[in-house]
């Protein structure tokens, strides 16, 4: 008996399946190949300036805070020679109109809490 089957009006003869290798042309071949390339060196392209880009912004972040660093090694250097920075009294006057507001009371003697810090501070 022939192995062979009938399907829709033409002989199938057992052995492999899938696709049968088309029959290419060669320039077209190439051509594919060449414009697969093309593609590939656009999107390495694209992928180095994204890199670059993240680069150069994690550099500027690090040089901010390089500077910030630098900025509170100076006020720390002034503070261990009894000086207080303007910057920290400002930030610490904006601290302490918050807080008396709400929590103290001004002396009897009408003196104010910040002349008797003593001779070290002056605001």
């Amino acid at each position: 008996m022939d192995d062979s089957k009938m399907v829709g009006g033409k002989v199938k003869k057992p052995g492999k399946r899938g696709r049968k290798p088309a029959k290419i042309d060669l320039k077209a071949k190439l051509e594919r190949s060449r414009q697969s390339a093309r593609e590939c060196r656009a999107r390495k392209k694209l992928r180095y300036q994204y890199l670059e880009e993240l680069v150069s912004s994690k550099e500027r972040a690090i040089c901010a805070l390089r500077e910030e660093l630098e900025m509170y090694k100076q006020w720390c250097s002034a503070m261990d020679q009894g000086k207080i920075p303007s910057e920290i009294k400002a930030l610490l006057t904006g601290d302490d109109h918050k807080n008396t507001q709400s929590s103290s009371k001004t002396p009897k003697n009408g003196k104010s809490q910040a002349s008797s810090n003593g001779p070290n501070k002056s605001i």
